[in-house]
């Protein structure tokens, strides 16, 4: 059988000459992730081989060898690990991300720097290989098969596929080096890469001169598992590259947590927080990053809630001593053990990151900036288990505009007379920032909230107590009285006008909204007056009862709400427009022009609400007439 031509995905092509560039400046990490990724495939079949050992029958003893070629110019690094069949090659070779290739290619910029983290998220470290090889020959059995087949590819666009010859299991990598990479095929360099980034693999890396791979050699690495050692043992380079390895990522860690258990149940853990967000954070697919080993013998990553889904952005590593090294991996999502590490895990994780908020504020600022939305959901999906904790660590942008705020700040600087925690939802600070409904809280110096992430509409709804036996109320919704609240300090320099603004005559605005709310009839719930409006005229607010308003918006964007709920029409009866109104209606004017300024006030409301206008003839028509008399 002849090997068949096939080509990459468009995408792929594309990152691939990224790679081959933007990563110039630290090429040497091709080698770490192909010796990491040989190492997962040593993992993969250890695990494998407790249920089935046939699969090592003759060769137990994992290894990962490096052969140098100086006359052929090749460096091989090769394992005894599970191997690929055709199919696995197809789709750990020929396609990359499948499920959003397309979107990750278009954050790629040029910019080194970004593009590293991007590629590192992606977890495409094989194809590094491209940045030192102009040719990439990857012979592979896999274990338990009699099959053996060879890829190639130049990296420009299309590879091969052919059966070929291998008297064992596993993956030999053949890199035909460039020209100005051949400082690869030297020993001491070699061992300088992987004493850098490989040391910590829990398999021994070998060296050998030539093409014989099947050699043993010389061990360059400790091949001890980091993770059982003493933390005064490790050094702070030590545990980045194990970050890197086991997150396959090229970003630092932001939040190093490492201990040992003891007692009733005993496991080691290392974990890790990234600095960078992970691109796919937010797919509904992804799950966390957290491997779990039992006395050292890799059993799965893929443990469904061996860590809360809201830290699914942990990245690291736990060994239990208290799992049969059989245990299934469908046992395991109703093991006890399992769940009482993960209870443990969660509280370790949350404490450590509540002492970096306290110790490193800033620093906590940028965490939160790129994780904050993911750790919130634990209020909604946790309940009482994590609520404290989760909501002392939870930050806010607010109307001060200083920063962002904790809740407990929050309520230490309440005005006096409050009895809520006000909070505006939107979809972007600057529209929350932009809402009439906060000129009222912003005039008597009361803070507000800004909740922008979808998961805020949820969560708050859960705080059935609130916070510190504070409620949390939306400014958008009926119920938020300011009127208990002392205002703030007074201008000075206008004590009549605002002393002025007081003589309100209450029987012209309530006859103005009577006639309002006659003319408009079912289009809204209720019109009244309010306090928290100051420049504008008008706003539409949520019943006490209703949905939010945001919330709905948002619903209905999803198409899980097909009807939108009416709202109430509040006027500020300190502004001139309503003022004015609502003398003429004292005055007598009633009939089609106060109609029309019903309507047109409500319109208004919308457009401030960033809301469609139903019926734009209707209101263009409206404000012709209006702007008629006027003129």
């Amino acid at each position: 059988m002849t090997a068949e031509t096939r080509s990459f995905q468009a995408e792929v092509s594309k990152l691939l000459k990224i790679v081959a560039n933007a990563l110039y400046s630290e090429r040497e990490v091709f080698l770490r992730e192909l010796i990491s990724n040989a190492a997962d495939a040593c993992d993969k079949l250890r695990f494998l081989s407790i249920s089935n050992p046939d699969l090592t029958s003759g060769d137990s003893a994992f290894i990962v060898r490096l052969a140098a070629d100086k006359d052929a110019k090749t460096l091989t690094i090769a394992d005894n690990g599970v191997g690929m069949n055709e199919t696995e090659l197809d789709e750990n070779l020929g396609t990359i991300a499948r499920s959003g290739t397309s979107a990750f290619v278009d954050e790629l910029t040029g910019d080194a720097k970004k593009d590293v983290g991007l590629i590192g998220q992606f977890g495409v470290g094989f194809y590094s290989a491209f940045m030192v090889a102009d040719q990439v020959e990857v012979l592979t059995r896999k274990a338990g098969e009699d099959a053996a087949w060879l890829w190639k590819s130049d990296g420009l666009g299309e590879y091969t596929v052919e059966p070929a010859e291998k008297e064992s299991r596993g993956t030999v990598i053949t890199l035909h080096l460039k020209d100005d990479a051949t400082e690869f095929l030297e020993k001491s360099r070699l061992q300088q890469i992987v004493r850098t980034y490989s040391d910590h693999i829990p398999f021994p890396v070998t060296f050998v001169e030539g093409e014989a791979v099947d050699d043993t050699g010389e061990t360059l690495n400790k091949a001890s598992a980091l993770w059982t050692r003493a933390k005064s043992e490790v050094s702070e380079s030590d545990y980045k590259e194990f970050y890197r390895h086991v997150g396959h990522a090229f970003d630092d860690p932001w939040l190093t947590v490492h201990w040992k258990a003891e007692g009733r149940i005993e496991y080691h853990a290392l974990l890790f927080v990234p600095t960078q967000r992970p691109f796919d954070l937010f797919n509904p697919e992804r799950r966390h990053h957290v491997k779990l080993y039992v006395k050292r013998v890799f059993i799965t990553d893929n443990v469904e809630g061996l860590v809360p889904s809201w830290l699914r952005f942990v990245k690291g590593v736990i060994d239990c001593q208290d799992l049969p090294l059989n245990v299934s991996r469908e046992m395991l999502q109703k093991n006890p053990v399992v769940a009482s590490v993960s209870q443990a895990v969660t509280k370790r994780v949350l404490s450590e990151l509540t002492k970096k908020a306290e110790k490193e504020p800033e620093a906590y600022a940028e965490f939160w900036k790129a994780f904050g939305a993911v750790l919130k959901e634990g209020l909604y999906s946790d309940g009482m288990e994590h609520r404290d904790a989760l909501l002392a660590l939870a930050r806010f942008r607010s109307s001060t505009g200083e920063g962002i705020v904790g809740l407990a700040e929050y309520v230490g600087r309440m005005k006096e007379g409050q009895e809520a925690i006000y909070y505006i939802a939107a979809e972007t600070e600057e529209a929350a920032a932009a809402s009439p409904q906060l000129e009222g809280f912003r005039k008597k110096g009361v803070e507000v909230l800004y909740l922008t992430d979808p998961i805020d509409e949820f969560w708050v709804q859960m705080l059935y107590d609130g916070y510190d036996s504070k409620p949390l109320k939306s400014i958008t919704r009926g119920g938020a009285d300011l009127k208990s609240i002392k205002s703030a300090e007074a201008d000075p320099d206008k004590p009549a006008e605002a002393e002025a603004d007081k003589n309100i005559d209450q029987g012209a605005i309530s006859a103005l909204v009577a006639n309002v709310k006659l003319a408009l009839g079912d289009l809204v719930k209720d019109v009244r007056t309010t306090d928290r409006l100051a420049d504008s005229p008008v706003c539409l607010i949520a019943d006490e009862g209703d949905m939010d308003m945001n919330l709905e918006r948002m619903l209905r964007q999803h198409k899980q709400l097909d009807q939108a709920a009416k709202r109430v029409l509040e006027l500020n009866p300190e502004h001139d427009l309503i003022r004015t109104l609502a003398e003429r209606v004292k005055a007598g004017a009633m009939g089609p022009a106060i109609n029309d300024a019903a309507h047109l006030l409500l319109d208004q409301a919308r457009i401030l609400e960033g809301e469609p206008i139903p019926d734009t003839k209707a209101f263009t028509r409206r404000l012709s007439a209006v702007m008629a008399k006027g003129l």
